[in-house]
């Protein structure tokens, strides 16, 4: 019986590492998503943490405070045009805190905030009334000020407690920042494991075969799946957002235009992208390495859970580009900014000419036996 069990199981080893996809996808894959995340989150005590510094005095705003020039030092900082400052705490590697202060006005700083661009801001005077503004419900803003509160006080001591003022206000918060990334991630999901892993599981048990022996075109049956999926997600969005509305009071100021807009050119993107992941799949390990491959990144890098502000400079503009940040900063903008379609219009002529070619590559290169 032992040369038996030993024979069945070499010859499950062999059958195993005959497929190079499936070797990939079992060992490269998960040492590759290691090297990548380790780039993205290494030295994260050493990342850029932007903060905003409100004026109370509106001839001033544009500038820096003095005491805050006078704080941080000028040895330890980079001045830019007296609107910006960048300050290091801290000697040893792994260990600095660095952050960018710039001045802007109430309005911007709201703004900035909605869009992850600032963790938190300040207001007033050390010595008077300091007051630190951010959402407690958002991990990174409140290290941020753990962080800043804690290079002040090094700096020099001082007996005034800082203020510390929640921002409550609905627009503010971060679920406002989390349920539009979220609603992002669904309309992803419907597409890439919906369309492409249901049509990589028609090829596997030969029905793609009958398909092409009838008199149906193939776009019109790729279209219907398409279709199919895409009432799904919209009902899918409508109860994510029935609960985010009655149970957080989140609102869609922006123009509904623009949210059908940005969520068909969204659908458009994922779908044409779910095609091209499917036309040459033969199985399911590579089928689930590939979808794997597309989403995950995107998931970590997108800003969907925390801004993709807080990563190293020379990866934002790659960041921006990417499918599911284009959709998750459309939908921010529309349900905390209140924009219309002018506003989310580049983005949506983006998404749809991604889906346009990845859908043409596709119906290309399909393979439907």
């Amino acid at each position: 019986m032992s040369s038996v069990l030993y024979r069945l199981i070499l010859s499950q080893f062999k059958l195993f590492f005959r497929e190079p996809g499936v070797v990939f996808w079992s060992f490269g894959f998960p040492v590759l998503m290691a090297w990548v995340l380790g780039i993205a989150f290494a030295n994260k005590g050493e990342l850029l943490r932007n903060v905003a510094v409100i004026s109370e005095n509106p001839q001033t705003v544009a500038h820096l405070p003095e005491w805050l020039l006078k704080k941080t030092g000028v040895v330890s900082t980079k001045l830019s045009e007296d609107s910006e400052l960048e300050w290091a705490v801290g000697g040893t590697p792994g260990e600095q805190a660095r952050f960018h202060f710039q001045a802007m006005s109430h309005e911007a700083a709201i703004l900035a905030l909605k869009r992850g661009q600032i963790a938190l801001w300040i207001e007033g005077h050390p010595e008077t009334d300091l007051r630190y503004r951010f959402d407690p419900d958002n991990a990174e803003a409140r290290l941020t000020y753990l962080l800043l509160e804690g290079a002040f006080r090094k700096q020099e001591s001082t007996t005034q407690e800082a203020e510390v003022r929640p921002l409550a206000t609905i627009g503010n918060r971060y679920i406002d920042f989390l349920v539009p990334g979220l609603m992002a991630v669904s309309i992803m999901n419907a597409c890439l494991w919906g369309i492409g892993w249901s049509l990589i599981e028609l090829r596997l048990k030969k029905l793609l075969r009958r398909m092409i022996a009838t008199p149906l075109r193939k776009p019109v049956f790729l279209l219907s799946h398409g279709l199919n999926r895409m009432i799904l997600s919209a009902s899918e969005l409508l109860l994510l957002y029935g609960f985010a509305h009655f149970y957080f009071d989140i609102m869609i100021p922006g123009s509904l235009l623009a949210l059908a807009l940005v969520f068909l050119s969204g659908y458009t993107a994922f779908a044409g992208i779910a095609i091209l992941i499917s036309c040459r799949v033969e199985n399911t390990h590579s089928g689930n390495g590939l979808i794997n491959t597309v989403t995950m990144p995107m998931f970590i890098l997108s800003g969907i859970f925390f801004s993709y502000h807080q990563f190293p400079d020379w990866i934002t503009p790659y960041v921006e580009v990417l499918p599911l940040t284009l959709l998750a900063n459309s939908l921010r903008s529309i349900i905390t900014e209140g924009a219309g379609v002018a506003q989310v219009l580049p983005s949506a002529l983006g998404l749809v000419s991604i889906g346009g070619v990845c859908f043409a590559l596709g119906l290309q290169f399909y393979r439907w036996h």
